[in-house]
């Protein structure tokens, strides 16, 4: 048994209460990343500002997957061929009965 008022018990919660924050603030971090994750993060070619452009356009994600590759293609800065690659990038991220699970 360590003494209450003791420096070596002091020392013990100081070390539980810095190993408890480090694990939190990890842990809230990751959390974090994978709410703000997207499935056009994947795609080659697509930024933030054309990620900005498509989501603007379509308003949702799921709007965009139902979106066809000329509707896509017409969205400013985004051509045929990486329209092709969002489409394609899209709808295998698709499970079976449309929706994607979190």
């Amino acid at each position: 048994m360590i003494p209450r008022g003791s420096e070596a018990l002091f020392v013990l919660q100081h070390l539980r209460d810095e190993a408890h924050r480090f694990a939190i603030t990890y842990h809230r971090d990751k959390r974090g990343k994978r709410a703000l994750a997207s499935p056009l993060d994947d795609v080659a070619g697509v930024g933030p500002s054309r990620k900005k452009a498509l989501l603007k356009r379509f308003g949702s994600v799921a709007r965009l997957a139902r979106a066809s590759e000329d509707e896509i293609a017409s969205t400013p800065g985004v051509g045929p061929d990486l329209a092709r690659a969002i489409r394609d990038r899209l709808t295998s991220s698709e499970p079976a009965g449309g929706r994607r699970s979190a």
